[in-house]
């Protein structure tokens, strides 16, 4: 696909980055990136790896990262993406289990930082550092390992063959939480990923002319297939974001026509155009609210749903006073939003829609390359994530489970039979963990979770059961349930032990039959300390904001446990509702 797209498109405008050390934009044409990617092809074909052998990425967004990623399965190699907010240690076990070969990191701080963890790591035998110029490059003993990235790459690469392999084989291997804290290896292959963005083009329009920006990291495969693969073949332009801080300033500059994103980017907007909207005078307030008010009326009127009604007369005024003033610090020139990743709020679903922005929610997994369904711009559904793209087939199991045949589906996990034969069924259905409901319309809508898996706004799943088993560890911690489902943080219920809470109470000058006692700040503060503590050798994802004391503990008796003592989560979530008011307020963007 990349070489049909630099001969197709050779002087069009392929990617946007920023230059960090000169302080500006710069552009670069496919032809541009084709002249790349064979710079670093060549260089990769100057090590000792075979077809199928792995390479790992370690990069921020930027126009290598789709140079290492071609040059690699240019030459049958299998790319392993990873975070770079991940620890040291997550990321040495992924490049041990994956016998990691060549790693492509950032920078030399970040290598100085993790080299330590990987030091044990045999089948290691190239670091490549993207850029030095910080600081110097610590090689340890075996120097030649670790090289610059001007000194590995050549000045010129040979021209780009177009490679004829197998399209079912393994092209990617993408390293997702499971249940157990251990991350398990995806095995994704090239018809895997592709096959989902050309059916995801069949339901959202691209052109040429559309922009992305892209600001999702590209470890994350929702960005990868829909943010980079899908424009490729498309052939639009993608310009990479610096940071999500400075996104407000880049939407400026970058003016985009496409966003792809998990809901966390939406609410940061949403909770900042609230927060505008609170300082403004009552009649600018009024005119927000009956703007969305009427034109949310009014795209229901355009997906079929609701009739014409005077009111809608006034919204070519509307849009132009206060929708269009809104939209522009979007850029001005968004056509289409798509969320994903985790579930989307209705209320900041409908603000945006009211004022004239289409988004689209979708759903999938990282084990479905990732897209499953899709919202299509000509029949949106609040709630929905939209209906199965064209080749997937679509069932309803025990216990209402959504099972999925896709031509997405992966190959498998990497070194972990049984967990892919527990995914997979024997007839080949992939089970997703998640309850549904199914309309005559063919459109998805997620009721519930059979997985314990914690799934945050920003699209982060987290496996809640090992993180509590070690808090509760804690002599002075009863019983824990870690929440935050659909939030932007993690927080914990703690039953404190009652044996040893009077004594602590004491210590802290609290009166212990007092139920405000427990909203000490500096009690607080006690536990998240020990929380902190106890979660010390998790990875990076495993951090607790804010907690909940409680004395009442969770009993057969009082319906908070099975007769296998296990916690009953919704169960437990209905009782503490006050307690859950409190540690995230109201509203999809309170924290």
């Amino acid at each position: 696909m990349f070489f049909q797209r630099v001969r197709r498109t050779p002087d069009a405008l392929a990617y946007r980055s920023y230059d960090r050390k000169e302080k500006c934009w710069y552009d670069l044409t496919w032809a541009e990136m084709g002249e790349q990617v064979a710079r670093w092809r060549q260089a990769l074909a100057g090590e000792e790896l075979e077809s199928g052998d792995r390479v790992a990425v370690l990069l921020r967004n930027c126009p290598e990262w789709v140079m290492l990623d071609q040059a690699s399965m240019s030459l049958g190699l299998v790319l392993v993406p990873l975070y770079t907010d991940d620890r040291a240690e997550a990321i040495a076990y992924i490049m041990e289990d994956a016998a990691v070969k060549l790693l492509l990191v950032q920078d030399a701080g970040r290598w100085n930082r993790m080299a330590p963890a990987l030091a044990d790591l045999q089948q290691l035998q190239r670091v490549v550092v993207l850029e030095a110029n910080r600081e110097p490059v610590q090689m340890g003993e075996e120097g030649d390992v670790v090289l610059t990235a001007d000194s590995w790459l050549p000045v010129k690469g040979e021209p780009l063959t177009q490679r004829n392999a197998d399209p079912d084989s393994l092209a990617s291997i993408v390293y997702t939480s499971g249940t157990t804290g251990r991350p398990k290896g995806v095995m994704l292959s090239h018809m895997n990923m592709l096959s989902i963005a050309h059916a995801s083009l069949t339901v959202v329009d691209c052109y040429r002319e559309d922009s992305f920006l892209s600001f999702l990291p590209l470890s994350h495969t929702l960005e990868r297939t829909a943010g980079y693969y899908l424009p490729m073949m498309a052939g639009a332009s993608v310009a990479y974001a610096r940071s999500v801080t400075q996104l407000a300033e880049d939407l400026q500059n970058i003016k985009p026509t496409i966003i792809i994103a998990v809901p966390r980017i939406f609410e940061r907007v949403y909770a900042k155009l609230h927060d505008q909207m609170k300082k403004k005078p009552a009649i600018a307030r009024l005119l927000f609210n009956l703007t969305v008010t009427i034109g949310f009326k009014d795209f229901e009127r355009r997906m079929g749903r609701r009739r014409w009604s005077p009111s809608m007369l006034m919204m070519p005024l509307l849009r132009r006073l206060v929708a269009e003033q809104v939209l522009q610090k979007l850029g001005g020139r968004l056509r289409g939003a798509v969320s994903g990743g985790a579930a989307l709020s209705p209320e900041i679903a409908r603000i945006f829609l009211g004022l004239g922005l289409p988004m689209v929610q979708g759903y999938g997994l990282t084990e479905t390359s990732p897209v499953i369904s899709v919202n299509p711009l000509s029949d949106i559904r609040l709630g929905s994530v939209g209906v199965p793209l064209r080749g997937i087939q679509t069932r309803i199991g025990e216990n209402d489970e959504l099972l999925v045949k896709t031509p997405g589906m992966m190959l498998g996990y990497w070194n972990n039979h049984a967990a892919t034969a527990e995914m997979i069924d024997a007839d080949g259905w992939l089970h997703t963990g998640d309850q549904v409901r199914i309309d005559e319309d063919r459109h998805i809508y997620i009721t519930g979770r059979l997985k314990d898996i914690l799934v945050l706004s920003n699209g982060e799943k987290i496996p809640p059961a090992d993180m509590e088993l070690a808090i509760a560890l804690d002599p002075l911690i009863e019983q824990v349930m870690v929440v935050g489902e659909g939030k932007s943080y993690m927080s914990a219920l703690v039953v404190l032990n009652a044996d040893l809470w009077p004594g602590l109470a004491d210590e802290y000058g609290l009166d212990a039959a007092a139920p405000e006692s427990l909203k000490e700040s500096r009690l607080q503060h006690e536990v998240l300390s020990r929380i902190k503590a106890a979660l010390g050798d998790f990875p990076g994802y495993a951090k607790i904001r804010r907690v909940a004391l409680l004395l009442e503990p969770w009993t057969v008796d009082n319906g908070m446990l099975t007769p296998t003592l296990k916690v009953k989560r919704p169960m437990v979530l209905e009782h503490c509702a006050g307690e859950m008011e409190v540690l995230y307020g109201s509203g999809p963007a309170s924290g």
